[in-house]
């Protein structure tokens, strides 16, 4: 049973059944809303969508909703997109019925390993397929594990799980407790899971551990789990969230699965507030430096500017000191010049504020500021030295403005428009399309996938196709059609009919049991060929034309086949007859008849899609004519 404190090692198993019957996913975003909860978009195989939520010492599931994605991501968010995002999760293994997770992820070509540790303050840790460390959430040493970067990921203990009678023996001979507390503990249960197996069991739950018989025991956990996956009628009650009701307990809501009970049992996740300053990037902080020095170059061209206007308002002082102090120095030292200049009542000495005897120089206090004066030098002199400073400021304030264009904020373009990409698909590496009924038909594109897709994917009520000629794509119908016209024309086209530059042919379908690669005595039956025996059902002079087209709805992808299976899914096409373009020819043709009928801003947002190697994989073997390009306003 789930509380509002956590989940059950059985609890989690009965979520995980569920969890897994959507295998395939693929991981998409990653978000991290506090220290320890996860949220994960994930993609099924045929467009599901799946929000999957984890706080790591509490719970786990799939929910309804994601709370909103965090303004900041965290480091170990970023960590986690960086190597599983897009990646596929191959299995999910929960170990015995700890309350531990591994989800088996395959991306590019490796394979890694996330686990969630759901008990005590919980952990998310990924590894490498050898379950070596990369990087856990939390670092811990524990008294016989650690869960650090580079070493081995080892479970908490050795876990005995009753997985069979001797198993479950072993673990009834180990304790010294009570039925039901050795059932909670040792078969990591709990309380209420435990009191429910003595019941199925028909033992007191006080009775004396030893004199349990395993079979019997092991019998009713295997049937407390069996309820968990098959037989499951999921309820919250007053004390909780129960993956199948109990006896004596009252459902206050039941539910159609227990992730769904699970979502509405527990709250959405608060994402932690921060006090946290904004966060510049490195341009933003060179651009905020930049700036305060050019605030600062500018103040000083100011200051240095209004010392030389005061130097020439004050010519005749200024003239005055220079000549005096000039003069004095032949006779005097320039301390002998400072204490003359100290008990001086003259104007003129008194604006003296500081002497420099090592470079002939004096600050005078002209208007309240200070003007340095050379005395060894005249006055046009002393201000082209200020001058100087002013376009050394300058020149540094125009490095400064430089730089900051250098790192201005790039102006984003436009958002390109979004669109969904067709996921690769099992069947795409052969020829395909599917009827006007939404059957699924493959043909071979030469001998050793025509030997594939009959050996490997030729099943049940499947029909073998095949045109009235040696050479061509074999044709496996993937169930009950009405639409054989398309099949045919599918099957006629893609064979050495039109390689021969023939606009008619015929085709043959068989039943799946009367094809056979066993040949007839002092016979061979070459690779890609195939016998069939009985009778065969013919289809008479078959018009051959594909259409090759980008359909947008339920995802953008380039698709090709018969005209009527195309039209009813591509928004544009192009028709496709025998004639005398090559394939590689016929593609390019084929791309430049698209890219005059679909609009110029959806043609550049699709150049990753729409290009001549997508469109060659649906081009005919031989020579093709291209007919005019078609919008479909179907």
């Amino acid at each position: 049973m789930a509380t509002q404190k956590g989940m059950s090692g059985i609890d989690l198993y009965a979520m995980l059944s569920e969890l897994k019957s959507c295998l395939p996913l693929w991981i998409g975003k990653i978000y991290q809303y506090n220290n320890e909860t996860f949220g994960f978009r994930l993609n099924g195989d045929d467009h599901q969508k799946y929000n999957f939520l984890v706080e790591c010492s509490r719970r786990a599931h799939i929910s309804e909703k994601l709370p909103p994605a965090p303004k900041n991501p965290s480091g170990y968010s970023m960590f986690l997109r960086k190597y599983i995002s897009g990646g596929r999760i191959l299995d999910i293994t929960q170990y015995g019925i700890q309350r531990i997770v591994d989800f088996k992820i395959g991306k590019t070509e490796q394979v890694l390993h996330l686990i969630f540790e759901l008990f005590d303050e919980g952990n998310a840790i990924l590894c490498d397929n050898n379950y070596i460390i990369q990087n856990p959430l939390k670092n811990h040493r524990f008294r016989d594990r650690e869960v650090l970067p580079g070493v081995r990921y080892e479970l908490p203990e050795e876990i005995i799980y009753p997985e069979n009678i001797e198993k479950t023996s072993l673990l009834l001979k180990k304790s010294d407790k009570n039925l039901v507390k050795t059932i909670a503990s040792y078969f990591m249960t709990g309380g209420n899971y435990a009191e429910e197996i003595c019941r199925i069991s028909d033992y007191d739950k006080n009775m004396d551990v030893q004199l349990a018989d395993p079979e019997t025991i092991f019998k009713a956990f295997s049937e407390v789990l069996s309820r968990c996956t098959d037989n499951k009628n999921p309820v919250i009650t007053g004390s909780g969230c129960w993956p199948f009701l109990f006896e004596g307990e009252k459902p206050v809501q039941e539910f159609e699965s227990y992730n769904n009970a699970l979502n509405s049992f527990y709250p959405l996740p608060e994402e932690e507030e921060k006090d946290a300053k904004p966060v510049l990037s490195k341009e933003e902080v060179i651009r905020n430096r930049q700036k305060k020095a050019i605030e600062g170059f500018e103040k000083n061209i100011i200051l240095i500017q209004k010392k030389v206007d005061l130097i020439y308002s004050n010519y005749q002082l200024v003239s005055e000191i220079i000549n005096t102090l000039n003069e004095a120095g032949k006779n005097h030292s320039w301390q002998e010049i400072e204490n003359i200049l100290k008990e001086s009542s003259i104007s003129a000495a008194k604006a003296i504020l500081k002497v420099y005897p090592k470079n002939a120089s004096v600050d005078v206090k002209i208007e309240d500021v200070a003007v340095r004066i050379y005395i060894h030098e005249s006055i046009e002199v002393n201000a082209n030295r200020y001058y100087s400073e002013i376009k050394k400021y300058k020149k540094k304030k125009n490095g400064a403005i430089k730089a900051m264009e250098k790192f201005a904020p790039v102006k984003k373009p436009e958002k390109k428009k979004e669109i969904t990409l067709l996921k690769p698909k099992w069947y795409h590496r052969f020829r395909w399309f599917y009827t006007s009924d939404g059957v699924l038909v493959i043909g071979g594109r030469d001998a050793g996938t025509n030997e594939e897709i009959v050996k490997k994917y030729m099943e049940g009520n499947d029909t073998f196709v095949h045109a009235d000629v040696h050479g061509g794509s074999v044709v496996i119908v993937k169930g009950e059609t009405r639409f054989w016209d398309e099949v045919s024309v599918f099957a006629a086209s893609y064979s050495n009919i039109w390689k021969s530059g023939h606009f008619y042919g015929d085709v043959y379908a068989a039943k799946r049991e009367q094809v056979s690669k066993t040949a007839e005595s002092g016979e061979f039956v070459a690779r890609g060929a195939f016998v069939i025996r009985g009778e065969r059902k013919y289809f008479r002079d078959v018009s051959l034309g594909v259409a090759i087209g980008l359909q947008y709805e339920p995802a953008v992808a380039v698709i090709g086949g018969p005209v009527s299976a195309v039209k009813k899914r591509a928004k544009y096409y192009v028709v496709l007859k025998p004639g005398t373009f090559e394939p590689n020819d016929a593609a390019r043709k084929v791309l430049r008849n698209l890219k005059d009928i679909i609009p110029e801003g959806d043609f550049k947002s699709l150049k990753s899609v729409l290009n001549t190697e997508a469109i060659a994989a649906f081009v005919p073997p031989g020579g093709s004519d291209i007919e005019t390009g078609v919008l479909n306003e179907g």
